[in-house]
This record gives structure tokens, C-alpha cells and sequence, in this order.
């Protein structure tokens, strides 16, 4: 394949965040000129209220700050969850920040969630919706996720304000909200994981949306792999117990292990989440884990080394509802969740004969 071969021996000699983000701007550039066709979805998924037109959507962190939705579902994508936005604009960790392991198919970010902040990103989307609104569009067939995070700035005690700020400006313009406290790049945001503190978090960021909507707005949370089996089920029992309405599991790793970099090869890479394949076994047990939990209905959106169709026929056959993937689409390129797409519907197709 050319992008492969333009990947092992042009990309990654690049800076990764650099090659992104021209990466990024050649495909919105392309799709405000017309020169991408849109490529059907796939299979429609039923879920959370939804219609997604396929089962496969782009995980937070490629469109930070919401300026190329329309152009990654012309790839393939039936839904596109943006972020992670945090309440006020802030830069991130300094550069550089994101690295590749290309022997193992993985991605190491310390990102720390740089992003315009709720405010712009609002208006953005609102803009994007009156574009349609006057083009005769009243509704894009791609869902839009918006995923929230904390201020790295704003201390714990006031992690619930930041959060409420977020709810109250994006959740008008999302077809879904995520509360992300995950991220190993934010210090303190994993030890929201906590019950103790993730109820009452959660419980004001629904309050917010139900305030700034006129329907129920889907509510999920986005778990780490990190935790242990326990914590995962109390999480479980938390989303059942608040009437949310899924689970995206999972986030990237702080582990390390069995990794086929050599050590100085990770070392450079230093500190950060790990993406990619080699979050694939955990993830695929924590899903079980949620799954064998919280019984058929909730909601679980699978994500964490999924890299080709049979990845992804495990994670629905193990329960998932939805599917989500960022590293797989930084190493396959364009073409790739089309093939995804047309993959798994001819696999169920024939699952279903």
C-alpha cells in the first residue's frame, strides 16, 4: 500500500504532531474544495437514541477543536467525537509530545489535552450548524460526540465548576457528551475515577445538559485500562445506578509492558499514554468486564487497539455497541475506515445468513 510505505519511510522521520497536523489541515482542505467523496458508512447502529450510520467513529483527541467533522466522515467515520475540550483554553505539555513505536503499532502521547476551550469550540459548532441550517441540511448523518476534560489549571475543588462550564456551552450542539477522567497527561484527573468523586461529577454535568437541551442528551464516562477488574465494576455499577446512558472504554495506558521497541526506543518516547495495539488484550477484558456488568442495555463504545475487521468483530461480539479508533487510522491513512466500514458489514451479513 503507498500510504504504508509513505509512512515507514517518510512519516516517521517527520515530528509526529507536525506530520499531524499537516496531515489534518491537507484533508480539511480537500473537503471544503469538494475533492472528497463521501464513502458510505456501513451498517446503521441503533443506540443511545442515535442512528449512527456504521458502527466505527474516530476517538477524541484527532479533532481537538472541532474543525473537520464533515471531513473525516467524508472518509468513513459514522461518528466523530471531538475533543477533549476543557473548560478554558489552554496549550498543553510542552513539545515534543507525540511519539510513534512503529514495531508496535502504537502511539505515545502527553498531549495534556491543548485545545481552544469550551468557549470557541461552542462557537465553532454552533457554526457549523446554522452553515447547515442554511444549505437546507437540518441534520449531518455523522454523530457528533463532544468529550470534556478538567483544566489542568483549576484545582480539584473547583473540577465540577470547569466541568459545568463545558456542559453548559457544548451540550447544545452534541449529539452525545463524555466526561473524560482518564487522561494520564492531566495531573489529579484519574483519581476523579474515584466513586466517590465521579458521582457528584456526573451528576452535575447531567444537570447542565439537561438544562441547556430540550431532549434527554446521551451522557456517557471514558474509563482508563489501568484500573483494577474491581474498580472497573464499581464504575460499572456507577453508570447503572446514575441512569447513564454508556461507557467508552478505554482510554490510552501508562504501562509499558511487552513492548517490541527497544528500551531506548520507549525511553525517548518518555512519559504519556500508550495507544494502539498493544492496548488491545486489556481493553478487550475490560469491555467483558462492563458488559457481563451492566447487562444488554447500556451503552459501551470499544476502543483501544483496534486495528482491522477481525479486531472489530471481537469487541462487538464481546458486547460492544459501537466501535472507536485513533491510532489504526494514524498508521492505515485515509482509505482505512472505509475498509473498516465495508468489512464488517459484509461480516455481518454473513453473520446473519
Amino acid at each position: 500500500m503507498i500510504y504504508r510505505q509513505l509512512f515507514d519511510h517518510v512519516l516517521t522521520r517527520v515530528d509526529a504532531e507536525n506530520a499531524h497536523r499537516a496531515g489534518f489541515a491537507a484533508l480539511r482542505a480537500a473537503g471544503r474544495v469538494g475533492a472528497l467523496r463521501v464513502r458510505p458508512g456501513g451498517q446503521p447502529v441503533q443506540a443511545m437514541g442515535l442512528t449512527f450510520p456504521g458502527p466505527l467513529g474516530l476517538a477524541a483527541g484527532f479533532d481537538k477543536n472541532a474543525v473537520g467533522i464533515d471531513a473525516l466522515a467524508a472518509l468513513g467515520f459514522s461518528f466523530v467525537e471531538v475533543g477533549t475540550v476543557t473548560g478554558e483554553p489552554q496549550p498543553g505539555n510542552p513539545r515534543p509530545r507525540l511519539f510513534r513505536l512503529p514495531a508496535d503499532r502504537a502511539v505515545v502521547n502527553r498531549m495534556g489535552f491543548n485545545n481552544d476551550g469550551s468557549e470557541v469550540v461552542a462557537r465553532r459548532l454552533a457554526a457549523r450548524k446554522e452553515r447547515q441550517h442554511r444549505s437546507g441540511r437540518s441534520a449531518s448523518p455523522v454523530v457528533v460526540g463532544v468529550n470534556i476534560g478538567k483544566t489542568k489549571a483549576v484545582s480539584e475543588d473547583r473540577a465540577v465548576a470547569d466541568y459545568e462550564k463545558s456542559a453548559r456551552l457544548l451540550a447544545p450542539y452534541a449529539d452525545y457528551l463524555v466526561v473524560n477522567v482518564s487522561s494520564p497527561n492531566t495531573p489529579g484527573l484519574r483519581d476523579l475515577q474515584a466513586v466517590d468523586k465521579l458521582r457528584p461529577l456526573l451528576t452535575a454535568v447531567r444537570r447542565q445538559a439537561d438544562a441547556v437541551t430540550d431532549g434527554h442528551l446521551p451522557l456517557l464516562v471514558k474509563i482508563a485500562p489501568d484500573l483494577t477488574d474491581d474498580d472497573v465494576l464499581a464504575l460499572a455499577d456507577l453508570a447503572v445506578d446514575l441512569g447513564l446512558d454508556g461507557i467508552v472504554a478505554t482510554n490510552t495506558t501508562i504501562h509499558r509492558d511487552g513492548l517490541g521497541s527497544t528500551p531506548a526506543q520507549v525511553e525517548a518516547a518518555g512519559a504519556g499514554g500508550l495507544s494502539g495495539a498493544p492496548l488491545k488484550a486489556r481493553a478487550l477484558d475490560v469491555l467483558r468486564l462492563l458488559r457481563g456488568r451492566v447487562g444488554p442495555d447500556l451503552a459501551i463504545i470499544a476502543v483501544g487497539g483496534i486495528e482491522d475487521v477481525s479486531d472489530a468483530r471481537a469487541r462487538l461480539d464481546a458486547g460492544a455497541t459501537l466501535l472507536q479508533a485513533y491510532t489504526a487510522f494514524i498508521y492505515e491513512g485515509a482509505t482505512w475506515p472505509s475498509r473498516m466500514q465495508r468489512g464488517l458489514a459484509a461480516t455481518g451479513e454473513r453473520a446473519h445468513r
